[in-house]
């Protein structure tokens, strides 16, 4: 597609709200259940912007970044309260779309609370796609986040431009390990290494750590004897449009 085409159909999918919603399950193996929910959007299944990482390159270009981010945001809450979600619910937001000079603040409280979702059950989650500039000005981002209720999610830490210096800086109450390094861990030493250092920063931070990407009963099996608590991954539950009650596997068998 050229750019043209690109903007064009990014404004139809905007225009028409022509969004989907995915929940993804986060499961706690130490309670043996369920801890939440990541909601995941994508384009229409049949446009060239389907895929996540496509759409929000294109309306990062336009500059339509944070409308994009709201209208996936209204459409989670949404979905999420008419099929019942009672558990906590993770939000993807790009750190640059809350320090757009456009970004209005208050919205996302407004749109909970016209869904009946408590603040205290939302997790924030930073998905740094480009480098951060302004930290001061994201740090007072998240203290208003903060002083609504809501707790924030690190994502994809050891992959983004400057992950562990966000970590650092922002103090988040949740990090979520990059795939990368949970991707056949129970066979490398230096990825164990890896996890095994950010558990032990985390546990400093008073941070909750979670594990992505878990797809192999292996890997479970060691971030459970490692000490971790909190998986997500293909293994227990792969993205579905409404969120499920129980894992695909029995957690009882991952110990």
């Amino acid at each position: 597609m050229t750019t043209t085409e690109q903007l064009s159909e990014l404004e139809r999918i905007l225009a028409h709200n022509q969004l989907n919603t995915l929940f993804q399950p986060i499961f706690s193996l130490a309670a043996r259940r369920i801890h939440g929910f990541e909601a995941l959007s994508r384009g229409p299944s049949n446009s060239p912007l389907h895929a996540p990482l496509a759409l929000f390159s294109v309306a990062r270009s336009a500059g339509r970044l944070s409308e994009l981010e709201m209208a996936c945001r209204a459409l989670a809450c949404t979905r999420y309260s008419r099929h019942g979600g009672h558990k906590t619910l993770y939000l993807n937001v790009s750190p640059e779309s809350l320090v757009e000079p456009g970004h209005q603040s208050g919205r996302t409280l407004q749109l909970l609370q016209s869904c009946g979702i408590a603040p205290e059950r939302v997790v924030i989650e930073l998905t740094e796609q480009t480098p951060i500039e302004d930290f001061d000005l994201l740090d007072r981002a998240l203290h208003h986040y903060r002083a609504m209720g809501f707790s924030i999610a690190l994502d994809d830490l050891g992959a983004g431009y400057s992950s562990l210096r966000l970590w650092s800086e922002l103090r988040p109450d949740i990090v979520k390990i990059d795939r990368h390094f949970i991707d056949g861990i129970h066979l490398d030493p230096l990825k164990r290494e890896f996890v095994g250092s950010i558990l032990q920063m985390a546990k400093a931070a008073r941070a909750r750590v979670i594990a992505e990407g878990v797809e192999q009963p292996e890997e479970l099996q060691l971030l459970e004897r490692m000490g971790v608590d909190l998986v997500q991954g293909y293994l227990l539950g792969r993205p579905q449009e409404q969120p499920v009650s129980e894992p695909l596997i029995s957690l009882r068998a991952s110990a």
